[in-house]
């Protein structure tokens, strides 16, 4: 897999606002259940739901993949997309904090984007 997917699941994040836009390359890790975390924080639920919602039709329109798994959709304080090789985290910023997932795996390869 190129990098294409993490470029459009970021510019996906941007475009709704998502705030720190980091991933996580998980490959030389070999325990991890994918290839890539690609994650990001947003304020407002409703914020939280619009960047997984846009992640999900960009991924369709421009890689023509579909979600496998999703979670936390009903309360969207952390929404999990699941494409296998790929896991997108939407949180809200103070759950982010909290669970400080990039600290967990934090000999990835990490990469931020920015608009």
């Amino acid at each position: 897999m190129d990098n294409k997917e993490l470029k459009v699941i970021a510019d996906a994040m941007l475009e709704k606002k998502g705030q720190d836009v980091v991933s996580l390359d998980l490959k030389q890790i070999g325990t991890a259940i994918s290839d890539y975390f690609i994650v990001c924080n947003a304020d407002s639920t409703t914020n939280v739901s619009a960047i997984a919602d846009n992640v999900e039709d960009r991924m369709r329109e421009k890689c023509g993949r579909k979600v496998i798994r999703t979670q936390g959709k009903d309360n969207a304080f952390w929404v999990i997309l699941d494409y296998g090789d790929i896991v997108v985290h939407v949180f809200q910023t103070p759950y982010r904090s909290f669970y400080r997932l990039e600290d967990l795996w934090a000999d990835a390869d990490r990469v931020a984007y920015e608009d």
